[in-house]
């Protein structure tokens, strides 16, 4: 608890006050026609490793704020949440505290979510539902841009009812485009409001909806009684992004209401490319579910997100003999040359040519950092070299390592630093805040070098 106190007496000057919402334009005229082939093919699956921990949930100012999230627990994931007070009981500490994990601090720079380099730093981040307005509001510029980041260096986003409104441009009317400039628009779409509230729809599973590859629901490509409140649906009229998937719909046939949302698109995803993240999307609420096919519908959407993760990126191809420094800091803006992160990896290649029997790879830390951070070194001649799959390692206490790697042909070899030290996590009525070794947070730098 000393560490939290010193973290917000620390902040504490440095907070600026969300500001105003940019004023909100419409754009009214002639839609452009609807794209008719919307379900991509589905990509292998993504790594589990080189990230902190599986999943941030986002309870922070105008989103429901809860302790758990059942589903998570479920598939066996790690977790680590936000939760502000009521809506109707804010006070300055939520403001204080979002900032920090947010947007960022002088202890941590880029904000919980991003490792130094602006890699993600969790695999997803979940939006609870609530208000997506005044969320997104509080996030100011500075935090709805690094979510934007998040997504587009491969971290994934699942977001429901709020979550699924603030993850787009805006909404759809009849009279033009509502653009909300305190949205995040990582998926480039519209929704409509239901104006249902209170209430309980019925899910129509999407025939070749990817979510069918976790679980069946009965057989039957429905699910029954998912919890509503004022959530919306994807517009799939005009403007809707290229290889938008639709995963659900609306089954509400029975609804009395103004305007029928039956059939409309409840559940949707979407990825730009193979680096990005994916986003996931749902209008309604299954996120408080223990039991059955709703607690399954919630687990295949965190599953279908985490499968989106972007691919595994190179820092840089080395050269025989070179020395490549990653000492800069995230207010340098040079992430090719940025410190490692807590459980980050950082990846590298080396091409080996012809007649050479093993090459030497030695990883150093400068002298005040040496004994204070535990960095492994593998090394592998056919992938990206995790520690799950590299044939070779070196795992020793502190900073400095050397690796000698055996060739047995000529050709492309892999090297990757990973930083074992973490921070330690207690907790709060406002959920996890981290203790322990803090100075982890705005990364460790480093030199490698490759020889033969």
């Amino acid at each position: 608890m000393r560490t939290i106190r010193f973290l917000l007496l620390l902040v504490l000057p440095l907070l600026l006050a969300a500001p105003a919402s940019a004023q909100t334009r419409i754009r009214a005229g002639k839609a452009k026609p609807v794209k008719k082939d919307l379900i991509i093919a589905q990509p292998a699956k993504a790594r589990t490793e080189g990230y902190y921990k599986d999943i941030f949930m986002d309870g922070g100012i105008g989103l429901n704020a809860y302790p758990d999230l059942p589903a998570a627990d479920f598939l066996g994931l790690t977790l680590e949440q936000y939760s502000s007070s009521e809506r109707t009981q804010l006070i300055s500490i939520d403001t204080v505290l979002q900032t920090i994990l947010m947007v960022g601090s002088p202890i941590d720079e880029n904000g919980i979510l991003l490792y130094p380099d602006g890699e993600p730093r969790f695999r997803m981040v979940y939006f609870n539902g609530g208000r997506a307005l005044a969320h997104g509001r509080s996030l100011t510029g500075k935090g709805r841009q690094n979510i934007r980041d998040f997504v587009k260096n491969g971290g994934s986003y699942l977001g429901t009812c709020a979550g699924a409104f603030i993850c787009t441009k805006g909404v759809a009317r009849d009279t033009g485009y509502v653009v909300r400039e305190d949205y995040l628009a990582i998926w480039p779409g519209w929704t409509v409001g239901t104006g249902l509230e209170q209430s309980f729809t019925g899910m129509l599973v999407e025939p070749g909806s990817p979510l069918l590859q976790y679980y069946d629901f009965g057989n039957d490509m429905k699910i029954d009684s998912v919890r509503h409140n004022g959530g919306d649906y994807a517009y799939m009229d005009a403007d809707v992004p290229v290889g938008t998937e639709i995963l659900l719909r609306f089954d509400g046939d029975t609804l009395k209401l103004r305007k029928s949302i039956h059939n409309t698109v409840s559940a949707w995803a979407w990825k730009e490319n193979e680096k990005t993240g994916r986003v996931v999307a749902i209008g309604s609420h299954p996120e408080r579910q223990v039991n059955g096919e709703r607690l399954e519908l919630m687990s295949a959407l965190i599953r279908y997100a985490l499968d989106g993760n972007g691919t595994t990126k190179l820092k840089a191809v080395l050269q025989n003999g070179q020395l490549r420094e990653m000492t800069r800091t995230t207010g340098e803006n040079d992430p090719a040359f940025t410190r490692v992160g807590d459980r980050q990896y950082h990846h590298f290649a080396v091409d080996v040519p012809e007649g050479v029997s093993e090459i030497k790879v030695e990883l150093r830390a400068p002298e005040f950092w040496t004994d204070r951070f535990d960095m492994w070194l593998f090394a592998d001649g056919q992938d990206f070299a995790f520690k799950s799959n590299a044939r070779y390692k070196n795992v020793a206490h502190g900073s400095d390592k050397t690796l000698t790697v055996p060739v047995g042909k000529a050709g492309r070899y892999y090297i990757s630093v990973f930083c074992a030290t973490t921070v330690d996590t207690v907790q709060t009525p406002y959920g996890d805040q981290y203790c322990g070794r803090i100075d982890v947070l705005n990364g460790v730098p480093y030199t490698l070098k490759v020889n033969w």
